[in-house]
């Protein structure tokens, strides 16, 4: 089932006729109330579907008629928060799945065959690049990625003929920023698709469809549901994309998000921008606060003039993000003291989230990969990545300096 994404009247209401912000639609778009008039949206927690006739059901598989037919394919939950995510995207359409890697995958998987070759950035999540160098290569699709923003150096990569472009930017977990326009012109000369793994900014802060990007990815896991209670994952995009390359790969490899989850989701998705611009605020103080402390050897956050792609950064994105890497002097023992006389901010894997959380990427998130890919991508063992959630700046910053004191 398609349905557009949008501002629904409601109770035969006329629609605005002015174009919402992003906010706006964050709590209205794709609303679907059902005749009992409810507030809050409602939950179909139903596998299935009824048709009134055979006739019915016959043209709703032929796809003749517009009705739900199985929850692996759609469900009036998960598309309230995928017509709502899109909204705020600006996308024509989303896609729903149970995690954001299975996200990822599907955004690739949905186009590459064999003997195609895709280009990536070199700094990415761990488990995206196992999909990429591992996974896609035994399918016979070969690889090459490609390290900062020197466009000759992508122009080089993308001189063979490339079906797709994977960028994350900020990268997980130092923060290395992806000029996404300038890719998303190179590559669609040579007739590649760009997809855009957007966890770090979030919807809030970047827009790369607005930056020349194709199709943009998410775990929604992170700041989208921000609260640290359920999995999924999100792929936006043209309709053109979505209905003949993604959906008939998602609708027969079954990677579907509950009806359950998407409902949390929608609800987060109110409080997603409040959320997010408080995170980035926090995370902006203590940025500040870690470089010009003695025992911090650098400080990656895209809101710092000391980064190294500041200005590019500021030019994509409409704030620094919510995470901060950190380099320490010293080594793995010292920089777990550390973590261990932490009091307030928790040691975890995830991120975005609204509690604080710090984890130890060589040895958690990226100890699936080699030392001397973690080296290239210069995570070492001094390295930290903490994710500012919404506790107040004062007292994470307190936090910090007792730890480091």
């Amino acid at each position: 089932m398609s349905t557009p994404w949008g501002y629904r009247p409601l109770n035969a209401r006329e629609a605005p006729t002015w174009q919402l912000h992003p906010q706006t639609h964050a709590v209205r778009a794709g609303l679907a109330r059902s005749g009992f008039g409810e507030t809050s949206e409602a939950l179909y927690l139903n596998s299935g579907f009824t048709y009134s006739t055979a006739e019915e059901a016959f043209d709703s598989f032929a796809d003749e008629t517009d009705h739900f037919l199985y929850s692996r394919f759609h469900n009036p939950t998960i598309a309230m928060f995928e017509q709502r995510l899109a909204a705020i995207e600006g996308a024509d359409y989303c896609v729903a799945t149970g995690s954001g890697m299975s996200a990822m995958f599907s955004s690739l998987a949905c186009l590459v065959e064999q003997g195609d070759h895709v280009v990536a950035s070199a700094s990415m999540f761990s488990s995206c690049h196992v999909v990429i160098t591992e996974f896609l290569p035994k399918w016979g699709v070969t690889f090459e990625l490609v390290k900062g923003n020197d466009p000759s150096v992508w122009a080089r990569a993308l001189s063979k003929p490339t079906k797709a472009v994977f960028i994350e930017t900020p990268s997980n977990p130092l923060m290395d920023i992806v000029d996404i326009a300038m890719v998303s012109d190179l590559a669609h000369k040579v007739g590649a698709t760009v997809i855009v793994d957007n966890v770090m900014a979030s919807p809030v802060l970047q827009k790369p469809l607005q930056l020349g990007a194709d199709v943009v990815m998410y775990s929604a896991t992170k700041h989208i549901d921000g609260q640290g209670r359920v999995l999924a994952g999100a792929i936006l995009g043209s309709s053109s994309y979505i209905h003949e390359k993604l959906i008939p790969f998602t609708r027969h490899s079954g990677p579907s998000l509950s009806p359950f989850n998407a409902w949390v989701l929608v609800k987060s998705l109110e409080t997603m921008h409040l959320r997010v611009e408080r995170m980035v605020a926090n995370a902006q103080l203590i940025a500040e606060y870690l470089e010009a402390r003695s025992e911090i050897k650098a400080v990656r956050f895209p809101g710092l003039k000391s980064h190294p792609d500041y200005e590019l950064a500021m030019k994509q994105m409409s704030g620094g993000g919510t995470t901060i890497g950190i380099e320490f002097i010293g080594d793995q023992s010292a920089v777990f003291t550390f973590m261990n006389r932490l009091r307030i901010i928790d040691i975890s894997n995830n991120l975005g989230d609204s509690k604080s959380l710090i984890t130890h990427p060589a040895t958690s998130t990226h100890r699936r990969l080699t030392p001397e890919v973690q080296a290239e991508m210069g995570i070492t063992p001094s390295v930290l990545r903490l994710s500012v959630g919404l506790e107040h700046s004062s007292d994470l910053i307190k936090d910090l300096d007792q730890a480091l004191n």
